[in-house]
């Protein structure tokens, strides 16, 4: 399939992000790890004091928010209105929440931007993940450093569980999860209330050397590469994740 063709096709995280069902089946998170993962990640950039964070597709704005108590002055920024109406109940003088195509850079200067936890590689056309490097490298300050936290795809593809239910809040999903045209694609269907329903996430199956590929077409430097939320060293088949740091 052409990527021409591939464009065509719905953008399915517009819908299922801005479902209740998303958060229902993503509940059980770690928040905890992913705040230990903060902490490690802002003391190895050394942030100045009250240092301008952008949350780049931010959900429903936790780590922004826990961001924003370390003292950051924070925006989180997200696709999803339902999600950014929630977020903005956090808001205060030092934390705000806008609905935003992460293609678009922003009209201020950040030190510091965080893509996190793969929320990257979502769109049919690399064209579009293009943009959003060029978006992220555009909306940086002189100084400042980008984060894209991404799952490491070998380890991924290769642990890959092909069938599961999971049954949170009462409903029973049947998740199938397979690897087809560059893309990991988890099927998600299920029923509630006597309804009928069936989503399909869809990652684009990059590996640390598309993304310096990627890095290198956009006039992006990249830093360093880490294979854990303890920043530790990235191993191409072993690092659960592919955190890269980069200006």
């Amino acid at each position: 399939m052409s990527d021409a063709t591939k464009c065509n096709t719905e953008n399915w995280y517009a819908s299922w992000f801005d479902t209740s069902y998303y958060h229902i089946l993503y509940k059980d998170r770690n928040y905890r790890e992913a705040q230990i993962f903060m902490d490690n990640l802002t003391h190895y950039l050394n942030l100045p004091e009250k240092a301008k964070v952008l949350d780049l597709a931010c959900g429903k704005g936790r780590h922004a928010i826990y961001l924003n108590q370390l003292g950051y002055d924070v925006i989180g920024a997200d696709l999803s209105e339902n999600s950014i109406a929630e977020a903005q109940k956090n808001e205060n003088e030092n934390l705000h929440f806008v609905v935003h195509d992460k293609r678009e850079p922003f009209d201020q200067k950040f030190d510091a931007i965080f893509n996190l936890f793969t929320s990257f590689g979502y769109f049919d056309c690399e064209g579009d993940d293009l943009k959003t490097l060029s978006a992220i490298k555009e909306s940086l300050s002189e100084y400042g450093f980008a984060v894209i936290d991404f799952m490491n795809t070998p380890h991924v593809i290769a642990n890959l569980i092909p069938e599961e239910t999971k049954t949170v809040d009462g409903i029973t999903f049947h998740i199938k999860r397979f690897v087809t045209d560059g893309f990991i694609i988890k099927e998600i269907r299920f029923e509630d209330q006597g309804q009928s329903y069936h989503f399909t996430e869809k990652v684009r199956a990059y590996t640390l050397e598309d993304f310096q590929r990627m890095m290198e077409e956009t006039g992006i430097y990249l830093l360093d590469t880490f294979g854990d939320y303890k920043l530790k060293k990235f191993h191409k088949n072993t690092s659960e994740r592919l955190i890269m740091i980069f200006k």
